[in-house]
């Protein structure tokens, strides 16, 4: 939800959570040892570019790798260090956001979202009741929901389960996010993913079987 993308960024690198704030692919979750596929060359450019490479290269293929990293940038950047599957899903419009919170479903992951008058509170594992388009709900619900995550950890910590403190992520942008989004209105994606009726009717199937 673009109203919502800067807050999700900001809370999730305050919290050291990852985070997809622009466009689900469909299978991010289904299809995850794809995903790290594409992860890991999104790891293999970013080395080669903080290295300097990309500077060593004739001009045209250097723009090749750039653009290869910018379109795995904008899917893949809040997730590019994630090496395993989440352990719940934190969704403003699970509406919109269709694809993610049915995928989180089949695999049994926990969803947490904000859900609005024209949502489907059974989809959802903890119902936060809202307006998802009110962007003020939206960063005080989000920034509770960073909150619990940072007491989580520490609580964590204190019992020696997890390591130390993970420091605030930071994450780069592009002015080319823009020009790559609208590029990718009309580009199928890599990865299989589902529609909205598809989500309606498999919802309802699922449903029924329980």
């Amino acid at each position: 939800k673009k109203q919502a993308q800067e807050t999700i960024q900001t809370e999730a690198a305050r919290c050291g959570m990852y985070f997809v704030n622009r466009r689900w692919m469909g299978g991010m979750l289904t299809n995850f040892s794809t995903v790290k596929k594409r992860i890991d060359r999104l790891q293999e450019l970013r080395k080669l570019q903080q290295e300097g490479q990309f500077e060593q290269m004739p001009k045209k293929e250097a723009k090749k790798l750039q653009d290869e990293l910018d379109r795995l940038m904008f899917h893949f950047d809040g997730i590019a260090d994630m090496k395993r599957l989440p352990g719940a899903l934190y969704v403003v419009d699970p509406r919109k956001e269709h694809i993610a919170v049915t995928e989180a479903n089949r695999l049994k992951i926990p969803v947490v979202a904000i859900v609005d008058s024209n949502c489907d509170p059974d989809l959802i594992t903890y119902v936060i009741p809202g307006n998802d388009d009110a962007i003020r709900a939206v960063k005080l619900l989000t920034g509770k929901i960073a909150d619990a995550c940072q007491e989580g950890r520490q609580e964590a910590q204190a019992r020696g389960e997890i390591p130390a403190e993970v420091e605030e992520r930071e994450f780069l942008e592009t002015p080319r996010y823009e020009e790559i989004e609208e590029y990718l209105e009309d580009e199928d994606d890599f990865l299989p993913t589902v529609s909205e009726d598809e989500f309606i009717g498999r919802t309802g199937e699922e449903e029924e079987a329980r």
